[in-house]
């Protein structure tokens, strides 16, 4: 076990209900009780699912706090604080800390990038100055900017430093990561595609778009590999690999933005430049909802 483990399953990577005037509150609470309900183990507030990007930064904080207020203590709430500014990722940090936030998720910087050693420096300062744990995440597809498994290693012993969610998609570098981490960092899937091989390398669970619309069976999905039923956690993989694909058939989070709207949970509202869901995909991924009984 990690010096600081901040979750074990599946948190969820929440969506931010928005509409026309800004962020839906009424419906988000009924979100997060619903996620509580249904069994999730975590909840990530503003991160790439949760339109991070395009809140403005009063609505960043508040979502923050607001969830902390609504989630009450049932779960804990992972704060998407990253940035490609390293002052305005620890400014953030800091006021997630304030307001209770129970961990931090802090992606690679985008756009500028940076080298290995910038990376350990960036981490090191936004560790520092938390009083949280922190959670790395690493998606060089949507950032330019890959966490090398040497890298992670660099920052393993820092004491607030305590997980990494992985959506680099290589299950080999996944591999030589946990070998030279041990039980140093606690290893999150950041695909739904991929919960079962990374649990099999000692991975603690998983960061996911799917439970937003199948909280208790993405669930299902861990307990069973936790409790050794490693074939019928590779089934249940499977069984779902439709829908995770279909959710991912334009660019996250368009297609469980409009997922959650057809179960009743939010408008299919966007922000630019992301645009609403387009009708072939959403006749598909629908149609595939009422298959496995969702709408």
């Amino acid at each position: 076990m990690t010096k600081n483990p901040v979750f074990k399953g599946v948190a969820t990577a929440l969506i931010t209900p928005l509409n026309e005037h800004g962020v839906d509150y009424e419906s988000f609470g009924k979100l997060i009780d619903w996620q509580i309900d249904e069994g999730i183990n975590a909840l990530v507030i503003a991160g790439t699912t949760g339109e991070g990007s395009t809140l403005t930064d009063d609505e960043h904080r508040e979502v923050l706090r607001y969830s902390v207020e609504r989630t009450a203590g049932r779960v804990p709430v992972i704060a998407g604080t990253g940035s490609n500014d390293t002052a305005y990722a620890i400014e953030l940090t800091e006021y997630a800390c304030e307001v209770g936030c129970d961990a931090m998720l802090v992606v690679t910087p985008y756009y500028n990038k940076a080298t290995q050693n910038g990376l350990v420096a960036m981490y090191q300062a936004i560790a520092d100055a938390s009083t949280k744990p922190l959670i790395l995440y690493n998606v060089p597809s949507r950032t330019g900017c890959a966490i090398e498994p040497r890298t992670y290693a660099k920052l393993m012993d820092h004491p607030n430093i305590a997980g990494i969610k992985e959506a680099n998609g290589d299950i080999s570098k996944i591999v030589l990561t946990a070998s030279l981490v041990g039980d140093k960092l606690d290893i999150y899937s950041g695909n739904d595609d991929q919960i079962v091989p990374i649990l099999s390398m000692g991975g603690s669970g998983v960061i996911s778009v799917l439970s937003n619309v199948a909280p208790k069976q993405t669930v299902e999905i861990c307990d069973r590999f936790f409790a050794g039923d490693v074939a019928g956690a590779a089934k249940l993989q499977c069984e779902w690999l439709p829908l995770i694909n279909a959710l991912f058939s334009e660019v996250n989070p368009i297609p469980v933005k409009a997922a959650m709207a057809a179960m009743g949970f939010c408008e299919n509202f966007v922000r630019l430049p992301l645009t609403p869901m387009e009708e072939a995909h959403e006749k598909v991924m629908l149609d595939l909802m009422k298959q496995y009984g969702l709408i």
